[in-house]
């Protein structure tokens, strides 16, 4: 069997693994639109978070694999439909995550200083679509709007002292931008309680202990709530409870010098502000740029997971230079060809198998939504190979017509001028990368240029 899988993220990278590894014929081909590979392994996770970043290893082994065949620098959808796809291949999964962001939806989000997470985080781990992003950090303020991971490694990113992410590989251009910082305050607003947040133990505590920023914590925001989590699941009690145990930590304890001391050590902080949910990101008085952000104070009715933020009616006004929008990322329909619930931002399917469309598949955030980490990911994708692997067993693939695979899609990508980029190609990116950042005392120094990566090849 000839199997394509579109996408080269985690998502797609598990499932080619899990398929190869079950089924000793199959072929599979990984089609992906960036000349590079990995997907948010490259892109998403944090520069100071290298040790998730060891999966790259195990996804190497299985591109390397005389099975499986990488094939970047096509866009799917464009330079090939997955009508074509589905022609040349027995089965297609598309695996090719949530490329977009999802927006705000209220007045002055458009202002200059307002940007989604999505694209500052592509920014300062080299994602080409937004290497000119030119973030203005010249404010002392900044506002995260969310309560999740992303927004702890923004806010971990803008505070950390610039010798840690000189060891990493942030980009170029943006440790030049960070290391002109204005920003000293960073406050990370949700529209529930503490026990909603999405975050998890491990940033929590990694912000709580940056050298150089302290926590802001109201005790307020906290009272009451031993007792309301004492059956909360263990990963959530333990979080709730790190959170109280440092908003009451009582400044009285400490002499005034060694809390003068704290002080002048710690010139940065960061807070979280519960219950206000973003009303209007308010204008400069020229118009052009964000100035603050107006906020309905919320009440919460049910409660858990589900409890939902009502607004009071009350507002506050918070001043901020940089709002940065954290409240997830969307997909987008790929092809017409593939049906789209454009509400929940994912393809119709189960286990992975899309509804009405037999031999067409997927997996990762396109296939359950953007939430998890590489681990759900991960599970996800065995899932829909499993899937694969059943239908292939059971005879639902037919597989007694032969198909050509990359050859067919070959000789259509070459009439449209398109070239693709091999996976010793990418080794080769990579070797360079790796040699400039070492000249630079960094684990490497991205190339955020796709036009420079393919004149590196030789394209």
């Amino acid at each position: 069997p000839r199997l394509c899988v579109v996408g080269s993220g985690p998502a797609g990278f598990y499932t080619a693994q899990h398929i190869l590894k079950h089924h000793g014929g199959a072929r599979v081909d990984i089609y992906e639109k960036l000349p590079v590979p990995f997907g948010l392994v490259r892109f998403g996770v944090a520069p100071d978070h290298p040790e998730v970043k060891n999966v790259i290893n195990a996804f190497t082994q299985t591109a390397r694999s005389e099975r499986c065949a990488y094939y970047g620098n096509v866009t799917v959808g464009r330079d090939v439909t997955v009508a074509e796809l589905r022609q040349a291949y027995h089965a297609v999964v598309l695996s090719y995550g949530a490329e977009d962001n999802r927006v705000l939806g209220i007045p002055g989000e458009n202002l200059s200083g307002v940007y989604s997470a999505r694209a500052f985080v592509g920014w300062y781990n080299g994602l080409p679509e937004n290497r000119d992003l030119k973030p203005d950090l010249s404010c002392e303020t900044a506002l995260i709007l969310g309560h999740g991971n992303v927004a702890l490694d923004i806010a971990r990113i803008l505070l950390s002292p610039l010798h840690f992410l000189r060891k990493t590989d942030i980009t170029d251009g943006s440790l030049a931008a960070l290391a002109c910082s204005k920003v000293k305050r960073v406050w990370l607003v949700g529209r529930r309680g503490p026990l909603q947040v999405a975050f998890t133990i491990k940033e929590l505590r990694e912000m709580i202990n940056l050298p150089g920023a302290r926590p802001v914590l109201n005790p307020a925001d906290f009272t009451g709530l031993e007792n309301a989590v004492k059956d909360a699941p263990r990963p959530r009690k333990r979080l709730t409870e790190l959170m109280i145990r440092t908003a009451l930590e009582k400044p009285g304890e400490k002499t005034m010098e060694a809390q003068a001391a704290v002080q002048a050590a710690a010139p940065r902080e960061w807070g979280l502000k519960f219950q206000r949910s973003p009303q209007e990101v308010l204008p400069t008085a020229d118009g052009t740029r964000a100035r603050g952000v107006r906020m309905a104070l919320t009440r919460l009715e049910g409660s858990g997971d589900s409890a939902k933020a009502v607004p009071t009616g009350d507002v506050e006004e918070l001043e901020c230079g940089l709002v940065l929008s954290s409240i997830g990322y969307r997909s987008l329909p790929l092809d017409p060809a593939v049906p789209f619930d454009t509400q929940r931002g994912i393809i119709p399917n189960s286990s992975g198998r899309v509804e009405g469309v037999p031999g067409l598949y997927c997996s990762g955030w396109v296939k359950r939504g953007p939430t998890g980490v590489i681990i759900t990911t991960m599970n996800d994708s065995f899932d829909t190979a499993q899937s694969v692997l059943e239908d292939l067993r059971v005879g639902v693939l037919d597989t007694s017509a032969s198909r050509e695979g990359f050859g067919a899609v070959e000789s259509m990508l070459r009439s449209r001028g398109v070239r693709p980029v091999s996976f010793s190609d990418w080794e080769k990116i990579d070797a360079a990368e790796v040699a400039r950042g070492k000249a630079a005392g960094k684990p490497r120094e991205k190339i955020v240029d796709p036009q420079e990566m393919l004149r590196l090849i030789g394209h």
